[in-house]
């Protein structure tokens, strides 16, 4: 099952296409890995019964889970880093394969809009021709000016291609909502139950009226840097808003993959999943302009 969050590709086409493997990672491409940060582990209570959660989207019941020591980064992966990764290994991404990707429909200009067609259940939503991670907006658009924020369009496959690459992993659900939550205890949000303590927005999300108005007043229309807002209790960055997060779990057995924490895209009027304990799916191949993701590593491993 997928929200109105984020379209799949079989909302637009049936292609299928297989990737090949990568090799393992060298000493140089470990390098990627630096920077994550240490956590214990530990038990802790994960998910809601909070009266705003969608009960379809199994967010309940609160309940108590272990996870053993990891490492994951402070940030998603950047457009800066994205490329490195494709500039030494030639990945090319699912969307490029396609030849399309998801994007919201209040980016495009005029003549880009008008030959990209809109989902039907979520119209705000169009399948762009040439969208790609580095063309965002699809054709003559570009990520200069953006190196620094979240790399999207990217699927399920193509973050596994990174972190095979880079001697990482996708975390896994439990990881990371014990790292979102940053040390507190069933907040509903990573710094605490109130969306903006005392008047200061702390995350990118959708300001105004859903689908129309954009207010912009946390200052971000679409993405922003992948060190924007305050960090949590444990050093991480934009775990909610900005743009949605892959995790290495499946949602439903063999058809799609758990994605967490929101995107720039949220309003709680339709789509309040930027809580610290929201859930959602995709499938593995689709990809769309506010999905990204960030890296784990088991404790032992070591960068160089």
């Amino acid at each position: 099952m997928r929200s109105c969050c984020t379209p799949g590709h079989g909302d637009a086409t049936t292609v299928t296409l297989s990737l090949a493997p990568r090799p393992a990672a060298s000493a140089v491409q470990r390098a990627a890995a630096r920077g994550l940060i240490d956590l214990p582990g530990g038990r802790f209570l994960m998910g809601t019964d909070d009266p705003d959660a969608f009960p379809a989207d199994g967010e309940g019941p609160v309940r108590k889970v272990a996870v053993d020591p990891f490492r994951i980064a402070p940030t998603t992966v950047t457009n800066a880093q994205f490329a490195t990764f494709v500039k030494a290994t030639g990945h090319v991404t699912e969307a490029e394969r396609f030849g399309f990707s998801f994007v919201f429909g209040g980016f495009l200009p005029e003549d880009v809009a008008a030959v990209s067609r809109p989902v039907a259940a979520v119209p705000w939503w169009r399948a762009v021709p040439g969208a790609s991670w580095r063309h965002p907006e699809g054709a003559g658009s570009s990520v200069t000016g953006r190196q620094n924020h979240p790399v999207v369009h990217i699927s399920w496959n193509d973050a596994q291609a990174y972190c095979a690459w880079s001697g990482t992993r996708l975390p896994t659900e439990a990881e990371w909502e014990y790292a979102a939550r940053g040390g507190l205890e069933q907040r509903r949000y990573p710094w605490g139950d109130e969306l903006a303590p005392g008047g200061r927005h702390m995350c990118n999300i959708w300001r105004g009226d859903f689908p129309t108005l954009n207010t912009a007043e946390d200052g971000y229309e679409s993405t922003a840097s992948a060190k924007s807002f305050r960090p949590n209790g444990f050093g991480l960055y934009n775990v909610v808003g900005n743009v949605w997060e892959w995790c290495a779990d499946w949602f439903a057995p063999d058809i799609s993959r758990v994605m967490r924490g929101g995107s720039y895209l949220c309003h709680d009027s339709y789509c309040n999943r930027y809580r610290v304990a929201a859930r959602s799916s995709n499938t593995p191949d689709s990809s769309t302009g506010n999905i990204g993701f960030r890296v784990a590593a088991d404790s032992t491993e070591r960068g160089p």
